[in-house]
């Protein structure tokens, strides 16, 4: 790797301030380069500005590249800004981090253009969807969808079809407002195969918001999950992020792997 894309912004323009004052020159030594960078880089960052003076870049080149190489660095969000921890549990001595359910209910309040929600368990889910299904109502959302895992418990017998509306029934009665509109609801139909070496399970959890946010997180879409359980998560603020997972999920539908259930 170009060892000059390893460096901070403060580290570019130190080193572009050696140059242009003619405190560091050719041959560009490592042993002179640790003095400026950290020592761990010294020697990529050496062969990176060897490789562009052997190419043709003079010492005025060099000071332009790199300054604007710091300029772009500066501009970069940091990782704080782009990933954050989400945590539900108890207190962890000073470990503070959002809450799993504030950041859902965040996500679920603040929707404009699409909603993915991916998830496995789901028990008296109502508190947790009523923000989505009261948004729904206020601002309607084009295109809400939720994958879901639908079971068939062991030793039954019972038709797919007949899995299918129970699922959907409780789904209605116990995990939606009765007053709102249903997203549209899609799972996984290896998750109803009666040979146990068929049978799999949609045990993904996420949410996706307007193909800007993505919510990755262990927590399952219950009360006890949203609020008391040890769950960790990460909100990603990255369009390509939650556009890949848009995408999975869009692949699953259009190859027949998801089905319709509601």
């Amino acid at each position: 790797m170009n060892g000059l894309l390893a460096l901070s912004a403060s580290d570019l323009t130190a080193l572009k301030e050696a140059l242009r004052t003619g405190r560091f020159l050719a041959p560009f030594l490592a042993t002179l380069i640790e003095r400026i960078v950290p020592r761990a880089v010294s020697g990529d960052v050496s062969a990176a500005l060897q490789g562009m003076s052997a190419a043709g870049a003079n010492r005025e080149g060099l000071v332009t590249a790199l300054e604007l190489l710091a300029a772009a660095r500066a501009q970069q969000p940091s990782i704080d800004e782009v990933i954050e921890l989400v945590t539900t549990g108890p207190e962890a001595g000073t470990v503070t981090n959002r809450d799993t359910q504030v950041v859902v209910q965040e996500l679920f309040r603040n929707a404009e253009r699409s909603v993915l929600v991916a998830g496995y368990e789901l028990y008296q889910a109502e508190p947790v969807f009523r923000t989505l299904a009261d948004r729904m109502a206020v601002e309607p959302i084009p295109t809400v969808r939720m994958f879901l895992n639908v079971k068939r418990p062991f030793g039954d017998t019972s038709t797919d079809g007949e899995l299918i509306a129970a699922f959907a029934y409780r789904f209605r009665t116990e995990h939606w407002p009765a007053d709102r509109a249903l997203p549209e609801i899609y799972f996984d139909p290896r998750s109803l195969a009666v040979d146990a070496k068929r049978k799999a399970v949609l045990h993904a959890k996420c949410i996706v918001v307007d193909g800007r946010t993505a919510f990755v997180s262990s927590a399952n879409f219950t009360e006890a999950a949203q609020e008391r359980n040890i769950e960790v998560g990460v909100l990603v603020r990255s369009q390509i992020i939650a556009e890949r997972l848009i995408t999975f999920f869009a692949a699953l539908i259009s190859t027949g792997a998801a089905k319709r259930a509601l």
